[in-house]
């Protein structure tokens, strides 16, 4: 092989693992994977599932869809330790009817539509969840993103 010739496939090389690489990071920017705590989600999902989260915007979400979100702040939740990441069903989006008859803090709310920007999430166990339910609208800018799909557990087998 001539020294351009070797040098050609080199570069083809290098241009290929670049592409990988460029692919990887791209998909980690999009994609998350983030492991359920607690029982606010049950009987959808346990405590240990993990479930892969598209990074998306709120302009995203559909009513009815799985979401990831920051946990609610304000001087009244700063108190408590809250886990970096609540994974919730959106109840309700911009536009939608607020659901007042799920919770105190939603029944006190004054509008009668979600407003811009805004978002309403309750887990699934309404008795273990920390949600809407006592805390208001969640921000668009707590949202993480929509869950895609939920992985399989790992096995006893599985771990090495």
């Amino acid at each position: 092989m001539t020294r351009s010739a070797a040098l050609a496939t080199l570069g083809a090389g290098c241009a290929a693992a670049s592409a990988v690489v460029a692919t990887v990071a791209l998909i980690h920017r999009r994609y998350i994977v983030v492991t359920v705590e607690g029982e606010s989600m049950t009987p959808t999902l346990a405590d240990g599932d993990r479930v892969v989260v598209r990074r998306a915007r709120l302009a995203a979400v559909r009513s009815g869809q799985l979401v990831v979100s920051g946990p609610p702040t304000g001087e009244r939740w700063d108190r408590h330790p809250l886990p970096a990441w609540l994974i919730k069903r959106a109840a309700a989006v911009p536009g939608d009817r607020v659901p007042r008859d799920a919770g105190p803090a939603l029944r006190a709310l004054a509008e009668e539509r979600v407003p811009d920007g805004r978002l309403v999430l309750l887990g699934d166990n309404p008795g273990r969840s920390l949600d809407s339910r006592q805390c208001g609208y969640f921000t668009s800018g707590q949202l993480l993103g929509v869950v895609v799909r939920r992985l399989p557990r790992a096995t006893a087998g599985d771990r090495q």
